[in-house]
């Protein structure tokens, strides 16, 4: 049920998509030859009108045909015969569907539950952003020299300096600081005990608050409650410690003295070597802010805009190095992420604004993408009309079905990697 209500969710966001292009198609006077529900061979047609509204075998996505758009055509209502800007406004007629359902989705969010701000909630002692002289109430305003929107442009930044030490500009009360942010590097390959700490710094964060099953903890007798005061004799004082001892021994046995009640135990246990990606910590928390209609609707823009323009990075960062082709999501991911949304919502309630909440992203991020300046999306057809500009006479519609024909052949090679690393990293991660 998780899976199907994720395929149906993303299936929805790319018919918003082709429903832009037909709507603006269809007010522009050009006629539309096709509206087609999914992809492959036909099973079943129906005209209205002038257009052919159908149902495909391959249940991913949508399309829409519209006369002169591939092949040359002298009617009047065919899309070549069509002014520029009308010819542009039908290409950006997706990408806008894409950002204005978002918009929607955001606002019955952030209505119901309210929406992160870039206002520090709390700083626990001892963690990263303490250490960086980091309190309650700050405004986050950039990172590295970037503007920070969202909280999630913070650890982007931070993702993408690979933990470095970087600048962080804040806003304290009416004074504007610089202070040097150092996160804690958590590494994808990690030795753990297998338990979870009262705290995530500080004093509590030695203290066992449950353990996790099966783990080493469970098998060598740790017990919530035990604070661990020591490994193979030396002291440790913070969960930081812990683990960066557990990664100095490489996984060997270790000797762990725990405080339990008032008197001390001794404990032979052998690390297990965790396996996933590695992020980065701060340890500080973001307020969540509530607020009026008009409010609701600025903070929905501004996510919009900073979700853009990561895709907008994200696109360069490719093209540089700084981000691996493995880390790309397609569809098999996408579903998984959002059945997974699914899945953990303990209310019918909190399914659906989790599911609104992760397709608002992923409708942004369809929209944004297709406006990449590449061959076949919408970004590299504006490219193409933008030239036209310039040179002040259109490419003939079999030289603009070449070009699209090549990037549909890069897309399908890009689509089949991406494919086969999302099936991949859902096995073996």
């Amino acid at each position: 049920m998780n899976i199907i209500l994720a395929i149906l969710a993303l299936n929805l966001i790319v018919i918003m998509h082709e429903l832009g292009h037909y709507l603006v198609a269809k007010s522009a006077g050009i006629k539309v030859l096709e509206f087609s529900l999914f992809f492959g061979p036909k099973l079943y047609s129906k005209k209205r009108g002038e257009t052919f509204f159908s149902l495909r075998l391959f249940p991913v996505g949508a399309y829409v045909l519209l006369e002169g758009e591939e092949e040359a055509s002298e009617s009047e209502r065919s899309f070549s015969k069509k002014p520029l800007g009308v010819r542009m406004a039908v290409v950006a007629g997706g990408p806008v569907m894409n950002f204005l359902i978002a918009l929607l989705f955001l606002c019955i969010v952030f209505t119901a539950v309210g929406y992160n701000s870039m206002l520090i909630g709390t700083v626990p002692p001892g963690s990263p952003a303490a250490e960086a002289g980091l309190k309650a109430g700050d405004r986050i305003l950039s990172y590295d020299g970037r503007r920070a929107y969202q909280p999630s442009d913070v650890y982007s930044f931070m993702t993408i300096n690979n933990g470095e030490p970087s600048i962080v500009r804040i806003q304290r009360g009416a004074e504007k600081k610089q202070l040097l942010f150092t996160p804690e590097i958590i590494p994808a390959e990690r030795y753990i005990l297998g338990f979870g700490a009262q705290e995530p710094y500080g004093e509590k964060s030695t203290v066992v608050d449950y353990i996790v099953p099966d783990s080493p903890a469970a098998e060598g007798g740790l017990l919530p409650g035990d604070q661990i005061i020591g490994l193979n004799g030396e002291t440790v004082t913070s969960k930081n410690e812990i683990s960066a001892y557990l990664q100095q021994t490489g996984g060997q046995p270790v000797t762990v003295t725990v405080l339990r009640g008032s008197h001390e135990e001794t404990l032979r246990i052998t690390p297990h070597l965790e396996k996933g990606t590695t992020y980065y910590d701060t340890g500080m928390t973001f307020q969540t802010m509530r607020g009026g209609i008009g409010k609701i609707l600025h903070q929905s823009i501004i996510y919009i805009y900073s979700a853009i323009r990561s895709v907008a990075y994200s696109f360069v960062w490719l093209l540089t190095g700084k981000v691996s082709l493995t880390q790309l999501a397609g569809p098999v991911r996408i579903v998984s992420m959002m059945s997974q949304a699914v899945r953990i919502s303990p209310t019918v309630s909190l399914v659906v604004l989790n599911l609104l909440n992760i397709s608002a992203l992923i409708s942004i991020a369809i929209g944004a993408t297709n406006l990449l300046p590449l061959p076949v999306l919408d970004g590299g057809k504006l490219l193409i009309y933008l030239v036209e500009a310039l040179r002040g006479k259109p490419l003939s519609p079999e030289k603009e079905a070449s070009i699209s024909m090549v990037g549909f052949a890069l897309l399908m090679a890009l689509a089949v990697f991406v494919l086969f690393n999302d099936i991949f990293q859902l096995i073996w991660g």
